[in-house]
């Protein structure tokens, strides 16, 4: 079975969004064993429309499209689907009335543009759009199959999951595939895969892993085909595992903050946090878990030294002497934020993210986490690079992992 996806629309073309939609298709798509053979992104023109069309068919069993089904002028792909078809574009009274529906429902009225929607072509089935207006379309001649789908990411990701999915799978066609993805943080790719030295033992054609970084964890994605492949891939899994079970945190699509907090909630442990360098943006990742009150009690942005004083009761003397990016202060800020909040542990974050700032002693990157326990207060050193936005994130990084290693009895070095 060859697909081709057909991504429709300006903005992409100019760099205005990423075309995260053709990523998340081909990521759906190759986990159940389908092969992308074709992958286009054209504008919002008819004779390019058009011609990517003829192509697609020229080339694939199977066409999805995103995007252009939208109210406006420049939302053209099915006027553009029912040229190349010579099909007649025929209003649908029930899709009008659930278009109409909705925006009565947010008490609204429904502009004129909207009853274009409603608008099918003939010969096509409309999957009716529970997340938004523009209803999905599916023509299915010649063994060929199209699915013309809307550009917003989470309504073309439902119908990806409950109607494109299913019908392929039901269809046939698709080779046996089991993939995995294992989420490691702590450890960059290169080091990781010196850990992972003879894994050429396990790979070839029908087995492949990828290493798919950024700047919050590290994705290892393992591909096993043919048959065998599920007792193949538990194998592969078996053997990184004893390799690196320090670094992975999760699978799938698990968040290191999904599991921080399932680590804190199952250990009792309650969660305060001082934060400078960061500005909150701890904080703010934390609480972004459902539940996450369950543990989290608060935060503080202590940025000047002043609020690093009143606020964390930090001494005078440990600013003066060892300064704000110091072991010293990380330490009294966390130790502050437990007592603060009564939490069970606090953590803190104190560095100089650039892109100036810095000195010989402390360059630009330099970061200091604390974190007290029962018992135990510590701070470590990380020293990233100059970029103020991407060392915030990797702040970030370094703080969860070191919460869920200390909540796991691990060495936080």
């Amino acid at each position: 079975m060859k697909i081709a996806v057909l991504t429709i629309g300006d903005e992409i073309l100019i760099g205005q969004i990423v075309n995260t939609n053709a990523a998340w298709i081909g990521s759906t798509l190759s986990a159940i064993g389908a092969r992308i053979e074709l992958n286009l992104t054209v504008g919002d023109a008819k004779l390019d429309i058009l011609a990517a069309l003829e192509y697609a068919y020229s080339t694939s069993d199977v066409i999805i499209t995103t995007g252009g089904l939208g109210p406006t002028h420049d939302d053209i792909t099915k006027s553009c689907v029912a040229e190349y078809f010579g099909a007649e574009l025929e209003l649908d009274e029930s899709i009008l009335e659930i278009v109409r529906n909705r925006f009565e429902k947010r008490g609204k009225t429904m502009p004129p543009s909207n009853t274009g929607q409603a608008l099918v072509p003939q010969g096509f089935e409309a999957i009716i759009n529970s997340a938004g207006s523009a209803p999905a379309l599916v023509l299915e001649r010649s063994n060929k199959l199209l699915f013309v789908l809307p550009g917003v990411p989470h309504e073309m990701k439902l119908f990806m999951t409950q109607n494109v999915v299913p019908r392929l799978i039901a269809n046939g066609g698709l080779e046996e595939r089991v993939q995995k993805s294992l989420l490691i943080t702590g450890i960059g790719e290169s080091a990781l895969q010196e850990k992972l030295e003879g894994m050429d033992h396990f790979l070839g054609e029908n087995c492949t892993l990828a290493f798919l970084p950024n700047l919050l964890t590290l994705r290892l994605r393992i591909t096993t085909t043919g048959p065998g492949a599920q007792n193949r891939l538990d194998s592969f899994e078996e053997w990184i595992r004893s390799k690196a079970s320090e670094w992975i945190f999760g699978e799938g699509e698990t968040t290191i903050e999904e599991v921080v907090g399932s680590l804190l909630r199952n250990s009792g442990n309650t969660l305060s946090i001082a934060e400078s360098c960061s500005g909150g943006l701890v904080a703010h990742t934390i609480t972004n878990v459902p539940g996450s009150s369950d543990y989290m009690l608060g935060g503080v942005v202590a940025y000047s030294n002043t609020a690093k004083q009143r606020l964390l009761g930090v001494n005078d003397s440990t600013l003066t002497e060892k300064g704000a990016v110091s072991k010293e202060t990380a330490c009294e800020m966390a130790e502050g934020a437990k007592k603060v909040f009564g939490a069970t542990i606090g953590v803190s974050t104190t560095g100089i993210l650039g892109p100036g700032g810095g000195t010989a002693e402390k360059p630009v990157g330099t970061v200091w986490i604390g974190i007290a326990m029962e018992g135990q207060t510590i701070a470590v050193k990380q020293q990233f690079g100059s970029d103020r936005l991407r060392n915030k994130d990797r702040v970030l990084a370094a703080v969860l992992n070191l919460i869920r290693k200390s909540l796991l009895k691990r060495d936080p070095g």
